[in-house]
């Protein structure tokens, strides 16, 4: 597919936007996507035209694409106030009814800012070191039910990430890995996740044909019934919200904050539903996804845990799990969860696209007003020149030394966006996944599965899902003790986690109705 579009490129100097494919009549170059993982072709084309910078039309619009780590941070950070806004979204913002409701999807401007604001009361960089005790709690609540069922690792991250989020929004943790709210969280962000991958049939064909968006939804009825589950996914999050400061106005919850600010800037139950299902967007399915790629890369590079070990060792001990104040002795295993975030990072397009508020020009082509601009991320990370040897897991490349590199940010990662677009939800997910990678790296040898006939079941580093937040195919592994101490230092400590969670803990009748009406409607 490669290959095809490379015969039909060029440089489109007269045009003067960036270099890309020849776009053809009406469909522009959307029949060369591929069938999945269209980040993977854009990395390839921005290779052959030799440009880091690439034009790809989507029906008549041109889409703009960046492929490395110093033209993003030129752009997308230096003019952070040119590319502050977003571009028309037909499928992740009109059909699903979001349009200029949520702080995701809104054109840079007054509204947006008030949203802004309003989501850095909940999850800002000034906020989240508050919610430290209760973040590491859950994170060794983790580590004791792995203890118990190591082989529903990935039922154990998502009840962690969705249950922290749920104590800063509504004041309520996710107590059990069968609790319905997981279920509806990951499912409606791995659905909002799906509407915004760039692809050639329904429904992102939309995208290529806008005005077939205004035809009745009776002709598309399978596409609207799973655009629907992403408009049900908003009334939940408003019941969530609405409960939460029905059941106790005065506590500590960001749900509260939302509905004390409501008069002061007239919020719609929409907006409301928006600002709490955010923070859910900024770290339930992305964290838990992160720990997912964190444990495939144990099982798949065995050789980078002896220096985590020893480190961990030296610093913590086998008698209590990393906290905190160990933070800053422990440089390896730092360098581990950077390159966690860096190797396959969940936000593999960078987020949303973001959209010029004026033209704008680059190495003397133009970039006009309100055009697609998305930083690929997967090619950001995967440069060779930047990373040597980008697909293997390789902690040591962030450490001080011969083998350091150096990036175009002090992170050494783009995982959460630039500029005034960056995730919400960064410094919440950075501290809860430095404290839960420390600890399951301190508390577990992670290592492959073993088939009937005793031998190792090898796992594929490839093996990925298709979505915007992509995340490991499921894959078998094993999670053991590393000594007799470290167990005993796990459940000690799960259980006095449990009991300081224990305030959280409280069942929630109308989410459950409310559950129960949404399948019914299905």
């Amino acid at each position: 597919m490669v290959s095809k579009s490379i015969d039909s490129c060029q440089t489109n100097a007269n045009s003067r936007k960036p270099p890309g494919p020849t776009p053809w009549p009406i469909v522009g170059n959307t029949p060369l996507l591929p069938d999945t993982k269209p980040w993977i072709y854009f990395e390839a084309l921005s290779k052959s035209l030799n440009s880091p910078v690439i034009t790809f039309w989507i029906g008549r619009n041109p889409t703009v694409w960046i492929n490395d780590c110093w033209t993003a941070t030129e752009i997308l950070e230096k003019k952070a106030s040119v590319y502050s806004s977003r571009p028309r979204m037909v499928v992740f913002t009109e059909l699903t009814g979001m349009y200029q409701s949520n702080l995701v999807t809104m054109f840079y401007g007054d509204r947006w800012r008030v949203h802004r604001k309003l989501t850095h009361s909940g999850v800002g960089l000034q906020q989240v070191r508050k919610y430290r005790d209760f973040q590491n709690d859950e994170s060794k609540v983790i580590a004791y039910e792995l203890l118990r069922t190591p082989d529903k690792y990935v039922a154990h991250f998502e009840r962690y990430a969705t249950s922290v989020v749920s104590i800063i929004g509504f004041g309520r943790r996710v107590a059990s890995i069968d609790d319905p709210i997981i279920t509806e969280v990951i499912a409606v962000m791995q659905k909002a996740a799906d509407l915004n991958v760039p692809g050639k049939t329904f429904p992102m064909l939309f995208e290529t044909f806008p005005y077939l968006a205004r035809l009745p939804p009776d002709l598309f009825p399978a596409l609207f019934q799973g655009l629907g589950k992403r408009r049900r996914g908003q009334e939940f999050f408003h019941a969530l919200a609405e409960e939460a400061h029905q059941r106790d106005p005065e506590a500590p919850c960001y749900a509260n904050q939302i509905y004390a600010e409501q008069p002061k800037y007239d919020l719609r139950p929409l907006e409301i539903s928006s600002l709490a299902g955010n923070l859910f967007g900024a770290g339930a399915d992305t964290s838990s996804s992160t720990l997912v790629t964190f444990v495939l890369a144990c099982v798949a590079f065995p050789e980078t845990l002896t220096r985590a070990w020893e480190e961990l060792d030296r610093v913590v001990g086998h008698h209590r799990s990393p906290a905190w104040e160990d933070e800053p002795s422990l440089v390896y295993v730092k360098a581990f969860v950077k390159e966690v975030f860096r190797w396959r990072s969940v936000a593999i397009i960078g987020g949303q696209p973001h959209a010029p508020v004026s033209d704008d020009t680059w190495n003397g082509y133009v970039i006009p007003k309100g055009t697609w601009t998305q930083g690929n991320v997967w090619a950001i990370h995967h440069n060779d020149r930047d990373f040597p040897e980008p697909d293997r897991f390789d902690p040591e490349r962030y450490l001080n030394g011969e083998r350091a590199r150096q990036f175009s940010n002090d992170r050494g990662y783009m995982t959460f966006g630039w500029g005034r677009r960056v995730c919400s939800g960064q410094g919440l997910a950075e501290q809860g996944t430095f404290i839960t990678v420390a600890r399951l790296l301190w508390g577990f040898n992670i290592h492959n599965a073993i088939d009937k006939n005793g031998k190792e079941i090898p796992v594929d580093i490839n093996h990925y899902t298709n979505g915007l937040n992509w995340r490991p195919e499921p894959f078998a592994c094993r999670f053991t003790p590393r000594s007799e101490d470290i167990r005993q230092a796990i459940e000690r400590e799960g259980r006095q986690a449990l009991e300081d969670l224990s305030v959280y803990d409280f069942e929630s009748e109308r989410i459950a109705q409310y559950l129960k009406k949404s399948k019914q409607d299905v």
